[in-house]
C-alpha cells in the first residue's frame, strides 16, 4: 500500500515537472499581441514592458511586436530593448500591417527583436539621432576642396560633420545597432549606414540584406513562418510550435492611457497655461479658491509631463519671463514695451520647447501663435482700458469732495452740522445758515468742511 501510495504521487510531480500537465500545455501554447502605433514616448514604454512582464508571467510562448512608428525618444527606446533583451519569451518583430514603417528608435527595436519581420509595401531606417533643436547642418565642402577633388588630388582628412557633441551622439548610436545586430545575427554594416547617413529600405530589399529574416503579408502568414523555427532567447534554445496559435492582444490601461494624454506636448503646454494663469488670477483675487485649486493641479500635471519629455529649460524660462512681463504691463504701464517684450520672450520660449526634431513630440506652432495672439490682445484691451479709465472723471477720494452739494442739518452762523453723503459732518460757514439750505464745499481740513451758500440757494433769497 505504502509503495502504490508513493507510486500516485511520483504520478503528479512528475508531469508538473516536466510542465506536461493541461494547465501548462495551454500556458506554453499561448501567444500575446503588443502594438506600438504612433511615436515612441513614456507612454509605449510603459506599456511594452508591463506587457512584456505579463507575458512571462503567463508563461506565453512568443510575443509578437507590431511596430508602425516614426520614431520617438531615446530614452524610452532603450527602456523597451531592455526589455526584449531580458525576455525570458521570444519576442517577434513585426512592421505591419503593409504602410506601416519602423522609422528611426522603431529600427533599433526591430534589430533587438529576437525574431523580425515586415509586410510587403512597409519600409525602415533613418535611424540618425536627432538632438533638441533640431537636426544638425551638413557642413559645405569649401571651393579649393571641392577643387582639389575634381582635380584627383588627395586633401587632409577632415573631422566628422556637426560638432563634438553631435558626432558623440552618432558614433554612440552606431554601436549601439551594431551591438544588436550581432547579437540577432543581422547585417551591422546597413544598421550604421541607417545610423549615420539616415538610409531606409523596403520590406523585401531588408530580407535581401539580411536586415530582418521573414516578408509576412499578415500575422497569421507570419505565424505559419514561424512554425518549428528554433530560436535562442537568454542562452537556450527554443522551438516554437505556432500552428493554430491564437495570439491575444494585451491593452493598455487606464494609467499608461492617462500617461499617453499627459506627455501629447499640446496637452502638456497647455496644462502649463493654464496653471500659470490660475495662480495669477488667485493671486488677484485672493479667496476665489477655484483658479488657484485648478491652476496648482494643472500646473503640477504639466511639470511631471514636462520632466518625462526632453525639455528645453532655457524655453521654459523664457515662457514664464513672459507672462510675467505681460502681467507686469498691467501694473506698470509702460506704453506697451513691457507687453511686446513679454510676448516675444513667450513665442520664442514656446518655439524652443519641445522643438526636438522627433516626429510626433514637436509644439504646434499654430497653437503657439493663437496664445500669443490672445495675449496681444489682452495687453492691448488693457492698455485700452487704462486710457480711458484716466480720461474719466474722479468719482471718489478727497477730490471729489470739493464741488459737492451738501445740506445744513441746522441753523448756525460760524461752525454747525451739514449731510454729505447720508453722513453729518462738522462745517465752517461765513455767513449765516438756515436749516435745509443747500451749500458748496470749498475746502476740506480732516474731518471739517468749509462751505458757503450755493447758487441756488442765493438765487432762491433774492427773489
Amino acid at each position: 500500500m505504502k509503495y502504490f501510495v508513493q507510486l500516485c504521487v511520483l504520478s503528479v510531480l512528475i508531469p508538473i515537472a516536466l510542465g506536461t500537465i493541461p494547465g501548462t500545455a495551454c500556458a506554453s501554447g499561448s501567444g500575446f499581441l503588443i502594438e506600438i502605433d504612433g511615436p515612441i514616448g513614456p507612454a509605449i514604454k510603459e506599456h511594452v514592458v508591463k506587457s512584456l512582464r505579463e507575458a512571462h508571467d503567463q508563461g506565453a510562448q512568443l510575443v509578437v511586436l507590431r511596430i508602425d512608428t516614426p520614431g520617438g525618444l531615446d530614452a524610452s527606446m532603450r527602456d523597451i530593448i531592455k526589455a526584449i533583451l531580458a525576455s525570458t519569451v521570444p519576442v517577434i518583430g513585426y512592421v505591419g500591417p503593409s504602410g506601416a514603417r519602423a522609422a528611426s528608435a522603431g529600427t533599433y527595436i526591430l534589430y533587438a527583436t529576437h525574431h523580425a519581420a515586415m509586410a510587403p509595401a512597409t519600409n525602415l531606417g533613418a535611424a540618425t539621432p536627432v538632438p533638441i533643436g533640431g537636426p544638425p547642418k551638413m557642413p559645405e565642402i569649401p571651393a579649393d576642396k571641392q577643387e582639389k577633388e575634381a582635380e584627383g588630388q588627395d586633401s587632409p582628412a577632415d573631422p566628422a560633420p556637426g560638432n563634438a557633441l553631435e558626432r558623440k551622439a552618432v558614433n554612440d548610436a552606431v554601436a549601439y545597432i551594431r551591438s544588436l545586430a550581432e547579437q540577432r545575427g543581422r547585417n551591422a554594416d546597413w544598421g550604421e549606414e541607417a545610423v549615420r547617413s539616415g538610409a531606409s529600405l523596403s520590406a523585401s530589399e531588408a530580407l535581401e540584406q539580411n536586415v530582418i529574416d521573414t516578408v509576412a503579408a499578415d500575422i497569421p502568414a507570419l505565424l505559419d513562418a514561424l512554425d518549428g523555427k528554433i530560436l535562442q532567447v537568454n542562452g537556450r534554445d527554443v522551438t516554437l510550435q505556432t500552428e493554430g496559435l491564437v495570439l491575444t492582444p494585451l491593452e493598455p490601461d487606464w494609467r499608461i492611457e492617462l500617461l499617453a494624454i499627459l506627455t501629447n506636448p499640446t496637452v502638456a503646454y497647455l496644462l502649463l497655461m493654464i496653471g500659470i494663469y490660475g495662480l495669477i488670477l488667485e493671486g488677484y483675487s485672493p479667496g476665489a479658491l477655484v483658479p488657484g485649486v485648478v491652476g496648482a493641479i494643472c500646473l503640477l500635471l504639466a511639470l511631471f509631463a514636462l520632466q518625462l519629455l526632453p525639455v528645453n529649460y532655457t524655453g521654459l524660462a523664457l515662457i514664464i519671463l513672459g507672462l510675467l512681463l505681460m502681467i507686469a504691463e498691467g501694473f506698470m504701464p509702460s506704453f506697451g514695451v513691457l507687453g511686446l517684450g513679454g510676448v516675444a520672450a513667450f513665442v520664442i520660449g514656446s518655439i524652443m520647447l519641445l522643438d526636438t526634431g522627433v516626429p510626433g513630440y514637436q509644439l504646434p506652432l499654430a497653437l503657439v501663435a493663437g496664445i500669443a495672439s490672445a495675449s496681444v490682445l489682452l495687453i492691448a484691451m488693457t492698455m485700452f482700458l487704462l486710457l480711458r479709465s484716466r480720461r474719466r472723471a474722479v468719482v471718489t477720494g478727497r477730490e471729489t469732495l470739493i464741488g459737492a452739494t451738501v445740506e445744513a442739518d441746522e441753523d448756525f452762523h460760524g461752525e454747525g452740522t451739514v449731510w454729505l453723503h447720508g453722513e453729518r459732518w462738522t462745517a465752517d460757514c461765513s455767513a449765516g445758515v438756515r436749516k435745509g439750505q443747500q451749500l458748496t464745499i470749498t475746502a476740506r481740513d480732516g474731518l471739517r468742511l468749509t462751505v458757503e451758500p450755493s447758487e441756488v440757494s442765493k438765487s432762491t433769497e433774492e427773489s
